[in-house]
């Protein structure tokens, strides 16, 4: 993992490393979203739940767990029926590995990647956009390092770890969450009642 990448020979042409830099930072502003990062890990999703957020096969989620490449966070498999809690960070580095994995990085240069990434908390990697050449992976905090690696004018994949964060926000707002103590993350039950006094028909 590299925070920035090496010059390279020959150069895009100005006006497609403009709008390159456009595309890769449009969704930095919504790193500011409504996110509690506190409240967050104090809930756990289930590895389907996880799979699905991610867009990977549980397959995927098992193998990446087992080598210790992507583990749960919340409560691992530590035994006979007992389920793996992924926290909303966890399945955010999930999400990241998949589209390095679709961009053709190597699972090494990935591992490189994942270790970085699980030093840094969810606002930290909100203002990070990842770039990779399908070989290396550096970090870019701004849009003057971005111009650098695509000015070398080889292809580059840009993930903006912003807009996955946004994603998922949308994505795991509407799935079934369980609090570290074991109980649902449902709504508050006085809320609950609330809402059906509201419904009564007198």
């Amino acid at each position: 993992m590299s925070e920035r990448g090496s010059s390279r020979p020959g150069g895009n042409e100005p006006e497609q490393v403009e709008s390159a830099q456009q595309a890769l930072f449009s969704t930095a502003e919504v790193a500011g979203v409504s996110y509690d990062e506190a409240a967050r890990e104090a809930v756990g999703f289930r590895g389907p739940v996880a799979c699905s957020a991610a867009g990977i096969t549980y397959r995927q989620l098992d193998y990446w767990a087992r080598t210790s490449l992507v583990e749960p966070t919340v409560r691992g498999a530590t035994g006979s029926g007992t389920q793996r809690l992924y926290s909303f960070r966890d399945i955010l580095v999930l999400k990241v590995v998949k589209r390095l994995l679709d961009a053709g990085v190597s699972l090494p240069n990935i591992r490189k990647a994942v270790e970085f990434l699980r030093g840094r908390g969810v606002r930290d990697l909100a203002n990070i956009t990842l770039l990779s050449d399908g070989i290396s992976v550096y970090e870019c905090t701004s849009a003057e390092e971005v111009v650098d690696l695509l000015a070398g004018g080889q292809g580059v994949f840009g993930i903006a770890v912003s807009g996955a964060l946004r994603e998922l926000t949308g994505a795991l707002h509407t799935l079934p969450a369980e609090r570290v103590d074991g109980a649902s993350a449902g709504a508050d039950p006085d809320e609950l009642a609330g809402r059906r006094q509201q419904r009564a028909v007198s």
